[in-house]
């Protein structure tokens, strides 16, 4: 039998953090938990902070330094994982894989090409960096996934990979304009999701997919310049985002769903 594990990148603020809070009190799965700070030490407490059972629920928290933008921190922490979590052992059960920056321009004048870059640094190539390195941890078909007890709050039956899009990054619902780094970098993740599920198709078959997410907006640093602008109901606490993000990616969306992109509510938004 193998062990579950659940990866969160990056996790030091915002969705990703609340997102490592809530699977620690949800599941029984050891987290590794990410950040770009040297001291992953302040991070690991940034998290459990004020967390009913902190003490309880340290040490299945694992913070390892990575940098998005840096690939030789991602293979250190992909190696760091291995020693962690050995593949002849454990697998990677559910990824959630987040970065995200936001440069808004409302015009074609306004793209700022370092601004841009950055953006897909960190949007678009951070996902596929995850990918290339983390990916591999995801069981294959002969895998036996564990005991069902260490599958409480997890996808069952199947590990699942979610990189982190947005609704604006798709091009048939794109109907303000703007926003040009940024949608198009998030099409780019959408678009990778898809490329993803489909190796994992052949690799994994039904013991893992990928899809893309969209948590709406939620309410962190990212959305903080738009907040008056967002119609009541529709800007979401992150305690609320990231239960319906983890509800979402472990019960309603099954294999059917895989290589999509999904919203909070269950439904999909296409491309």
């Amino acid at each position: 039998m193998s062990s579950p594990w659940i990866f969160v990148s990056p996790s030091s603020r915002g969705i990703g953090r609340h997102l490592t809070r809530h699977l620690l009190l949800t599941t029984r799965a050891p987290i590794l938990a990410t950040c770009r700070a040297a001291d992953t030490t302040a991070t690991k407490h940034h998290i459990l902070d004020a967390l009913p059972g902190a003490e309880d629920l340290a040490p299945r928290l694992k913070v390892v330094r990575l940098d998005v933008t840096d690939e030789p921190t991602i293979a250190a922490a992909a190696e760091e994982a291995k020693t962690l979590f050995p593949p002849a052992t454990h697998h990677l059960r559910l990824a959630l894989a987040t970065p995200g920056i936001l440069h808004p321009e409302k015009a074609p004048a306004q793209i700022e090409y370092d601004a841009a870059l950055e953006t897909f640094k960190v949007n678009t190539l951070g996902q596929m960096m995850l990918m290339k390195h983390f990916s591999g941890f995801l069981p294959r078909k002969a895998a036996s996934l564990g005991a069902a007890e260490e599958e409480e709050g997890l996808p069952p039956g199947r590990a699942v990979w979610a990189a982190m899009s947005a609704r604006v990054g798709s091009t048939s619902d794109n109907r303000k304009g703007g926003w040009y780094s940024y949608r198009a970098s998030k099409a780019g993740v959408t678009s990778l999701a898809k490329s993803l599920d489909l190796w994992l198709g052949a690799r994994s078959g039904e013991k893992a997919m990928a899809v893309a997410y969209h948590p709406g907006t939620v309410k962190t640093g990212l959305s903080k310049a738009f907040w008056d602008g967002v119609p009541e109901g529709k800007l979401f606490e992150p305690e609320y985002a990231v239960e319906r993000m983890c509800s979402v990616l472990t019960k309603e969306v099954g294999l059917e769903g895989r290589g999509r992109c999904w919203d909070w509510q269950g439904k999909e938004i296409l491309p």
